[in-house]
């Protein structure tokens, strides 16, 4: 009598929860009795809820090491699809087995004893592969389109914040807000846009103050924070389809010029933010603070200390005009003191083979620091700049999105959409409507119930943003005091957060440097590349034209500092100067 193991899978989690990798397991049994099989209890493995399309399964895993060490002389499976969903893999499997002396029966296939046997399992293989294939992209398609009927249930679980209410009779799977867990996720965005504390900061005053995570954990993770500054769905769009999987790719630099992105980790791709199909829940917060929560993740992404030992105001915000490279910190030093210069990345022989990319040389960072530090001061010294933008942008939030007519517009339509649920109900309840009928009507009336109070509740939050807007205008003008009286005792950290609030970028050619900001101008722009005589300084005067040495060891004049202007193409200003200087 030969020894034998049974292996029985299913992939999917409803299969596993009916439980029909039982009947798997009793047909192999009675086959295996009928055939003169000796399987002992503990060598019959189910794997319940594993992809056939990967090899890493724990039952499987036990059969192999069985064979391994030559305890069994034959496997049983119930056909070649339950050893895997790829025809390689099954052929791996087999030769594999075959080596060991182990032999492989099919319970659902012929014998592999003949030519014709083996094409047809051959056949088989194949025909599987093709049908996962075939579900999957069923699958996907289904889903897609389930999301864009605006359906919760594609996303399955819910984020910290919401409890999912599964699908019912009468009902549509939704969103329900969890209140203790929302103000919880209210005060994480709240710590980060407004406090301004790091990820790391908020999971660790999380942990301390005893708040229990989605999964009734202790200890916040940096990562679950990161994960809800991300999540649309706080702000009332949850989205399907950010991601896609893909081979791994290497990040260079022309990767990240194109904007593709991946982890070195891991196969999945964020997918542009146009191709997201969103799906309305109730809102926990604004739009206007999940947008101010990406823009800070942005910068943070660009702006990161790592392992800055001396900040720098403007560190993070410099590159090269020729090349497009980042400009890095670098010193040498004297007998008397060190100096910092400003050095293009794309300068450095050493790093391309020893052929520099670019001739740009070094700037002194102290008066490049200096130069940028004034120009931004001198900006913010006129209150009416930013108080007629403020103006503007609330002018044309009036003009763009008049929420009055629309909040009326969707209350009208709530109002009749209840109505419509009243005299389902009321035909129903006289009989003049199936049991049936009522549960195919009632969940699409039901969901779009819930959209249209979701938008409603946007609304209202959009609402409060304007009402903020004006208190900001009212104390504008004593913020800019203030900043006045204490321009020049700031330190170091603290002029770096308002260079970074107002500034883009700083780009540095050889005879300009632009400092790109978000402050609009009304000064005319010079010519780009103009010689010394065309430049005029702050009063008019160019007599009293103030220079400043930025590079050393240059056989050009010094830098002039010339009119703040508005550059064509962006809101920003252009420094430019009568040559390259030392």
């Amino acid at each position: 009598m030969k020894t034998a193991a049974i292996y029985a899978r299913v992939s999917s989690t409803q299969q596993k929860e009916e439980k029909t990798i039982n009947s798997q397991t009793a047909a192999l049994v009675a086959f295996a009795k009928s055939e003169g099989y000796s399987v002992p209890d503990e060598w019959i493995f189910e794997d319940a809820g594993y992809s056939g399309a990967s090899l890493v399964r724990p039952g499987l895993e036990r059969v192999r090491d069985l064979a391994a060490e030559g305890q069994i002389q034959a496997i049983l499976v119930l056909a070649p699809d339950r050893l895997s969903r790829k025809y390689a893999y099954q052929i791996l499997l087999i030769e594999e087995l075959s080596r060991n002396g182990v032999e492989t029966v099919f319970l659902k296939s012929p014998r592999n004893e003949t030519p014709e046997d083996q094409l047809l399992l051959q056949f088989q293989g194949m025909i599987a592969e093709y049908e996962r294939a075939q579900i999957l992209e069923r699958s996907r398609r289904g889903k897609r389109h389930r999301a864009r009927q605006g359906e919760i249930s594609v996303l399955g679980g819910a984020p910290y914040g919401y409890r999912y209410i599964r699908k019912q009779d009468m009902q549509a799977a939704y969103y329900e807000v969890i209140e203790t867990e929302a103000a919880v996720a209210r005060q994480i965005f709240a710590l980060y846009t407004i406090n301004g504390l790091s990820i790391g900061a908020i999971a660790r005053q999380l942990s301390e103050e005893g708040i229990t995570t989605q999964r009734g954990g202790a200890r916040w993770e940096r990562s679950v924070v990161w994960a809800m500054l991300r999540n649309p769905a706080y702000y009332g769009k949850a989205c399907f389809g950010k991601t896609q999987v893909a081979e791994r790719v290497r990040i260079t630099r022309p990767t990240r010029l194109r904007g593709e992105h991946a982890s070195p980790s891991h196969a999945h791709l964020d997918l542009p933010r146009d191709q997201w199909i969103e799906i309305p829940v109730p809102p926990l917060i604004s739009e206007t603070t999940f947008a101010l929560a990406q823009e800070r993740l942005a910068d943070n992404k660009k702006h990161a200390a790592r392992r800055t030992l001396e900040p720098s105001i403007i560190q993070g915000l410099v590159s090269c005009r020729q090349c497009g490279y980042a400009l890095y910190r670098t010193s040498t030093r004297t007998s008397a003191r060190k100096i910092s210069y400003y050095r293009c990345l794309g300068s450095d022989a050493w790093r391309y083979e020893g052929r520099p990319r670019c001739d740009q040389r070094p700037i002194r960072q102290d008066l490049l620091d200096e130069l940028v530090w004034s120009e931004v001061v001198r900006l913010l010294e006129d209150p009416t700049l930013i108080e007629t933008e403020i103006s503007r942008r609330l002018d044309a939030a009036r003009d763009a999105a008049p929420t009055k007519r629309q909040q009326d517009a969707l209350n009208r339509d709530l109002i009749r959409v209840q109505k419509s649920m009243e005299r389902l109900l009321t035909a129903y309840q006289e009989a003049l409507l199936s049991l049936e009928e009522l549960r195919q009507r009632m969940p699409d009336l039901r969901q779009r119930e819930q959209r249209l109070r979701a938008e409603l509740q946007s609304l209202n939050a959009q609402s409060a943003d304007r009402a903020n807007y004006l208190r900001l205008t009212q104390t504008l003008s004593a913020f800019l005091g203030r900043l006045r009286e204490s321009a020049d005792t700031l330190d170091i950290k603290e002029r770096q957060q308002i260079m970074r609030l107002i500034v883009k970028d700083v780009v540095v050619g050889k005879d300009t440097i632009t400092i790109r900001h978000s402050i609009p101008t009304t000064h005319s722009s010079p010519v780009s590349g103009a010689d010394s005589s065309s430049l005029q300084s702050l009063n008019g005067d160019p007599s009293s034209s103030e220079s400043y040495l930025l590079r050393s060891w240059c056989d050009f004049a010094p830098a002039r500092k010339c009119v703040s202007a508005l550059c064509p193409g962006f809101m920003g200003t252009s420094l430019a100067t009568a040559a390259c200087t030392g």
